[in-house]
């Protein structure tokens, strides 16, 4: 769909209030920061601590594995929860698709958990909410996403690099498997999104000072051994 039809269909949509209600508890559930919620149970702000990003890979550096994967579950399900009655509520009419509903609200959730209503707009990276609601939408897509991350994590060690490459691979996964448009406009939209959260870690891998997890370095492990 040209951006040129897709305009008018967006604008309708938002002048729906239920689409606006739809797409406003998305962003406000987005908010809801995982490290943020676990970390004020136990008395620690994790922007303040390791890279002070308040996502998974930074809790699990600063708070251990427990910790990080409370984190990644409410990180990963406030995405599928934010999708979920999007499709199931979302008005039927001139505007936009119930498909398409469902990812502005998918997106509108991973735009919450960058800049959080809740926690003075600094929050984690997106990438966690941006596979919930793909769990929900495009189910089909997570295991290759998971092997481009994990082969990627294998072989240079850089998380935030196999998350930048994951993303990166939407879209063109998008277009090889022929979707629709709101698929593919999501895709690309997420891909730029997480492009620019990860601005930082793209200015350190260039610089040289990009921390890695070696442990994760299965490929260097194995010739070393």
């Amino acid at each position: 769909m040209p951006f040129s039809d897709l305009a008018p269909s967006l604008s309708a949509t938002l002048a729906e209030p239920r689409s606006l209600a739809l797409f406003a508890a998305a962003y406000a559930l987005g908010s809801v920061s995982g490290s943020l919620v676990l970390g004020k149970l136990r008395g620690v702000d994790i922007r303040t601590q390791g890279s002070g990003n308040a996502g998974g890979t930074n809790a699990l550096r600063t708070q251990g594995a427990r910790f990080a994967l409370g984190v990644v579950a409410i990180d990963i399900g406030k995405g599928a929860l934010a999708a979920w009655p999007a499709l199931r509520y979302a008005p039927l009419g001139d505007g936009l698709s119930v498909t398409a509903h469902g990812y502005l609200a998918a997106f509108a959730a991973v735009l919450g958990h960058v800049w959080p209503l809740w926690h003075g707009f600094r929050g984690g990276k997106g990438v966690a909410t941006l596979v919930g609601g793909l769990l929900v939408l495009w189910p089909f897509v997570t295991p290759a996403l998971l092997l481009v991350w994990g082969a990627t994590i294998a072989l240079s060690g850089y998380v935030g690099l196999a998350s930048v490459i994951a993303a990166l691979s939407l879209p063109l996964l998008a277009w090889y498997s022929d979707a629709d448009a709101p698929r593919l406009w999501f895709c690309v939209a997420a891909a730029a999104l997480v492009l620019f959260t990860h601005r930082g870690n793209l200015a350190r891998l260039r610089a040289g000072t990009e921390s890695r997890f070696s442990r994760a370095r299965l490929l260097h492990r194995w010739r070393r051994g």
